[in-house]
């Protein structure tokens, strides 16, 4: 049992069939904490007032405003399309918000979405990149996606290129780069078990926590 007087908060960054959505879980259940990647979409939706389908839309994408009023489908009722702040920025600046507001709350796992840079200012937060091979990338992708090699690598590339171009024009940093974590770690050297023992003596170590 962990001694933990105050909130921790884990960040992951992860490529793209790397395993780091399923390492991230699973440091969420060792520490205790509170798990968030698509789940913050629902909480940022109401808390804020807009339908979901617009935190979807926007999810670690940047430029997806062009064709959203294409659609035909009302998202937004109770006139909060126009009262709310409108714009990628404001969407960004909402979940923003719930990150700060959950990571107040208690201690937290954050999958992506910019979650290092929104709470840099944080006391007892570590910051994880999560990387693999290529071959084991294409691997996993074509397992879940049940697709040829060429298919695989070509969501890997346009996925990868959508969250850096996100994630850079928020932060101001470079997505993946050594320097904008605490630690980056290849799954293809330990595997998704090994990685995480990892991690987790290295969150250890670094907060204190015993």
């Amino acid at each position: 049992m962990y001694n933990i007087k105050k909130n921790i908060i884990i960040n992951v960054g992860r490529q793209i069939g790397s395993g780091g959505r399923i390492i991230a879980k699973m440091l969420a259940d060792d520490f205790k904490c509170g798990f968030y990647d698509r789940e913050l979409l629902t909480i940022a939706a109401k808390e804020s007032g807009f339908c979901e389908k617009f935190f979807e839309q926007n999810d670690e994408q940047k430029g997806f405003f062009h064709s959203l009023f294409h659609m035909h489908t009302p998202f937004v009722g109770d006139g909060s399309f126009y009262d709310n702040d409108f714009s990628q920025e404001g969407l960004f600046k909402m979940q923003s918000d719930t990150i700060r507001k959950l990571a107040d709350e208690g201690s937290c796992v954050f999958v992506g979405r910019c979650a290092d840079y929104v709470l840099r200012d944080y006391e007892n937060v570590v910051n994880i990149f999560i990387t693999a091979s290529i071959e084991d990338r294409i691997s996993e992708i074509r397992k879940r996606k049940e697709c040829q090699e060429d298919e695989a690598l070509k969501i890997i590339e346009n996925g990868e290129k959508s969250r850096s171009t996100y994630y850079n024009y928020y932060t101001g940093k470079k997505w993946g780069d050594s320097s904008s974590y605490d630690l980056c770690v290849n799954t293809s050297l330990l595997g998704i078990e090994g990685t995480e023992a990892y991690i987790k003596e290295f969150i250890e170590k670094v907060l204190h926590i015993g």
